[in-house]
């Protein structure tokens, strides 16, 4: 498996419900904080929700 960096990039002002409770269980909270994980099918579920909130890249 690999890690990815992920990081909030965009405001949730505006967004729905469903994206803002999605990158409450990224562990996501201010704008430019990031998370790295381990890149799995579940994730891919949660990083296509919020796909356009969010900047990912791979970790080695």
């Amino acid at each position: 498996m690999s890690k990815v960096k992920i990081t909030l990039k965009r405001s949730l002002i505006g967004q729905g419900h469903k994206s803002r409770e999605t990158i409450k269980s990224l562990g996501l909270k201010k704008i430019n904080s990031s998370v790295e994980r381990e890149l799995d099918g579940s994730l891919e579920g949660m990083l296509s929700i919020v796909q356009h909130l969010v900047s990912i890249e791979e970790v080695e």
